[in-house]
């Protein structure tokens, strides 16, 4: 806040407010929605399986991601009402428990969607062998481990978010990340080309690959939303530590609503993906909110 405070002494660019009804009705609708979809896979034992357990895990990601913006939100209110200062220590306390929460949803979302990635290209070049090497358990270990580091990761950048060491490996993992994922899913869709050549004369397998590839384009699509909503912020946080004073970056940073709001907007396209893509997820929907015959 100081920042953009300073921004707006050093460039003509009007800061953009969005309505404080907006953030709330965004972030509660993005909380509803990944909630439904956690219920959807704990009550159908059929989706009890390694592709919707990352699924599951992104969608706490996401939920975690509205949840840091509406307490932000609700805090920043409070503090223009004076119920509480800007420079105390239980405010410098909070402010490092919200930054540490926001970190966690974006690493969880990074790994997730890796998991997922993974998943997809064991499913599609590996599918006869696809259930001894992802397991349940195994996929369960998998996300205890990527949440234990996301969770310690966040801590520890968090607490020492001053210190370059700290800094530079955060900035640098999120495009790391991104583009090692994006290197996974061309490589998928150039081998899974060449071998729908050769298996064309085969029905039932073709069947499956179509059926592989539709999961492989459902998360293309993830990680494109993701990227779009992400990106703009996490640009935010490079540009408020290393150009502040450059008018250019602080008329950038006069959209910080606006980006925040793009990270909740992430919550809630990814359930309606989730539901508009998976026929076993619609079919749950149904039967939780219409009472069957």
């Amino acid at each position: 806040e100081n920042i953009s405070d300073f921004s707006l002494n050093i460039t003509d660019c009007t800061q953009v407010v969005v309505p404080e009804e907006v953030f709330f009705t965004v972030a509660a609708a993005g909380i509803l929605e990944n909630l439904l979809i956690l219920i959807a896979v704990v009550r159908n034992k059929n989706l009890h399986l390694p592709m919707y357990i990352f699924i599951c895990s992104l969608a706490i990601s996401d939920m975690l991601g509205s949840l840091y913006k509406t307490l932000e939100n609700i805090f920043i209110i409070l503090c223009k009402m004076g119920y509480l200062t800007r420079h105390g220590d239980f405010e410098k306390k909070l402010d490092d428990a919200m930054d540490s929460m926001f970190i966690l949803s974006l690493l969880g979302s990074i790994f997730s969607l890796l998991a997922i990635a993974a998943d997809r290209y064991i499913t599609i070049f590996y599918a006869l062998r696809y259930h001894n090497i992802m397991t349940l358990r195994r996929a369960l270990l998998i996300l205890s481990i990527i949440w234990t580091f996301c969770a310690g990761s966040s801590i520890a950048i968090a607490l020492f978010s001053y210190e370059a060491a700290t800094v530079i490996p955060f900035t640098i993992l999120f495009p790391l990340m991104m583009f090692f994922i994006l290197c996974l899913y061309v490589h998928m869709f150039l081998l899974a080309r060449s071998h729908a050549k050769k298996i064309a004369s085969l029905p039932t397998s073709t069947v499956h690959h179509r059926t592989n590839m539709k999961g492989a384009i459902t998360l293309t699509i993830f990680l494109g939303v993701f990227l779009c909503c992400w990106a703009p912020f996490v640009l935010h946080i490079l540009l408020a530590r290393f150009c502040p004073h450059n008018p250019y970056c602080a008329c950038y940073m006069s959209i910080f609503h606006v980006n925040g709001t793009l990270i909740m907007c992430n919550a809630i396209i990814n359930p309606m993906i989730f539901a508009f893509r998976s026929p076993e997820l619609r079919s749950t929907f149904k039967k939780m909110f219409y009472c069957p015959r």
